[in-house]
């Protein structure tokens, strides 16, 4: 699901949170050393997410963001903002000469430069994260 998040909207924060959850309190982000990634330059996106790219040749940024179920991909196009919200269990992750996030039929990739290497501790907190949901979700179901 993608939220265009430009203006304050109540009920965007409401579908966020029933999809992946509220944002961690401060004590958790403190112990999780942070929960957002450094902005990362954006390579490529499908077809179906090509509206949210500007047009003419400026470089587009992008963001992650953890929650307790998911992640938050934040694209900024111009002065607009767009949230694409993926809960794990729909979360796939490449790494291929920087690092593509796919779910729901769309993809964004990053471009491995100096932004994104900065990142790779938080690529890696994000795999955790996916893993650890994965587990105690899989969990009832092997019983």
């Amino acid at each position: 699901m993608i939220l265009n998040t430009t203006h304050h909207n109540p009920e965007h924060k409401q579908i966020i949170a029933d999809l992946i959850g509220g944002p961690f309190s401060l004590v958790q982000k403190l112990k999780m050393k942070g929960v957002g990634s450094k902005r990362m330059i954006i390579d490529a996106v499908s077809p179906n997410m090509q509206s949210m790219m500007n047009l003419v040749s400026d470089i587009n940024y992008g963001s992650i963001e953890l929650r307790s179920k998911g992640i938050l991909v934040r694209i900024t196009k111009g002065l607009k903002s767009f949230t694409w919200v993926i809960p794990y269990y729909q979360l796939v992750i490449y790494k291929t000469n920087g690092s593509s996030i796919h779910a729901q039929g769309r993809f964004v990739h990053f471009r491995n430069s100096k932004t994104f290497k900065e990142n790779k501790k938080f690529f890696d907190k994000l795999l955790n994260e996916k893993v650890k949901y994965d587990m105690l979700n899989a969990m009832p179901q092997m019983i």
